[in-house]
């Protein structure tokens, strides 16, 4: 009796890339597709957080859930907050001044140079003029002394009068002294449009999709890239089609010291609706120990190490994607996010100390 040769079914991953090649426009589209599906973990594994429906502040469950004092203080100063987040979600173009820039990075420069023995490279892979989105990690807390690295050898290489911009969080540019010093530096709300604006004028643009997932992450978590699966910016430059260029940087997160996220207790207090989605407890001079990094702190002076990696121009070498397919949307971030994450493992490799370098 002869047995019949049977084959192993095909894993939920291989279905969706096969579905991906019969619909793909191009055939490099689907092989990107199909390396990303065979490469990574099926979505169905991937842990995921279920989405919470919005509720109004005053029904939220994390904040019945509050101690009352607690719960009482933040209706207090709810009104306020989402007023600086208002505000903060306006910005314009043209609000970006040069000449303070020039102004800016007399001080900078020296700062960059020696307290944190900041070094970039790979600028040449940034195209010398045109519209580019560099993707980013986000370090150092509120600080984001890794941002500052790069801004201010960007700037030396390219000078102050190439249109660069950058995005930041809402309640960051609400605020009344810290919000407008960024907007003079061509920051802007951290908003699609906003960055679609800038590069259809040309621009520069840098983007951190982690946000304050990524600069908030623990110790144990600061040579891995997170890019908290915000796929927002890879629709962006689908549809731009604009090339990306990854920045990658190590020793911000060791500039101080993160125990934990805190996100289950930024999702308890409620403050996903002002976009917050971590509270950690941030330990760093010169407050020993605070709640999410609100009065900011002394960054203790660890090496920066930035890396422009190569530009990555989807449509160039992949064909005509399309931004509206999920399947096109996950495949370029896995690429984005696995090229990013080569780039983090050879600086971590060449780093004997923390801190020291």
């Amino acid at each position: 009796m002869t047995r019949k040769a049977t084959t192993a079914p095909p894993t939920p991953a291989r279905r969706r890339a096969q579905e991906a090649r019969r619909r793909s426009a191009s055939p490099a589209a689907a092989e990107l597709i199909t390396l990303a599906a065979e490469d990574h973990a099926p979505a169905e594994a991937r842990p995921r957080r279920p989405r919470r429906p919005a509720q109004p502040a005053s029904e939220s469950a994390p904040l019945r859930n509050a101690p009352s004092l607690l719960r009482e203080a933040i209706d207090t100063i709810d009104g306020r907050v989402m007023g600086i987040v208002e505000k903060g979600r306006h910005g314009s173009l043209d609000e970006r001044d040069a000449e303070f820039i020039e102004r800016q990075l007399r001080i900078l420069g020296p700062l960059m140079d020696v307290y944190f023995r900041g070094e970039v490279r790979g600028l040449d892979n940034v195209p010398a003029e045109g519209p580019v989105l560099m993707v980013g990690n986000h370090s150092g807390g509120l600080v984001i002394p890794d941002t500052w690295v790069f801004e201010t050898a960007f700037f030396r290489h390219f000078g102050v009068d190439r249109p660069t911009y950058a995005l930041a969080h809402n309640m960051v540019m609400g605020l009344p002294v810290i919000g407008t010093f960024l907007r003079r530096l061509g920051t802007l709300p951290a908003h699609p449009d906003s960055a679609r604006d800038a590069l259809r004028q040309g621009g520069a643009v840098l983007v951190y999709p982690g946000g304050d997932e990524d600069t908030f992450r623990p110790w144990s978590q600061r040579n891995r890239i997170h890019l908290a699966r915000r796929t927002g910016f890879i629709r962006l430059v689908l549809q731009e089609r604009v090339p990306i260029v990854p920045v990658v940087s190590i020793g911000g997160q060791e500039t101080l010291f993160i125990p934990s996220d805190g996100r289950a207790l930024a999702r308890r207090l409620g403050l996903e609706r002002f976009r917050i989605k971590a509270l950690p407890m941030v330990v760093a001079p010169p407050w020993g120990v605070s709640p999410g990094d609100f009065l900011f702190h002394l960054p203790l002076p660890a090496k920066i190490t930035v890396q422009c990696g190569e530009a990555i121009d989807f449509h160039a070498r992949f064909g005509d994607l399309d931004p509206r397919d999920p399947e096109v949307i996950w495949a370029c971030y896995e690429y984005v996010e696995r090229r990013m994450q080569d780039i983090l493992d050879g600086l971590a490799a060449e780093r004997r100390y923390p801190v020291i370098g």
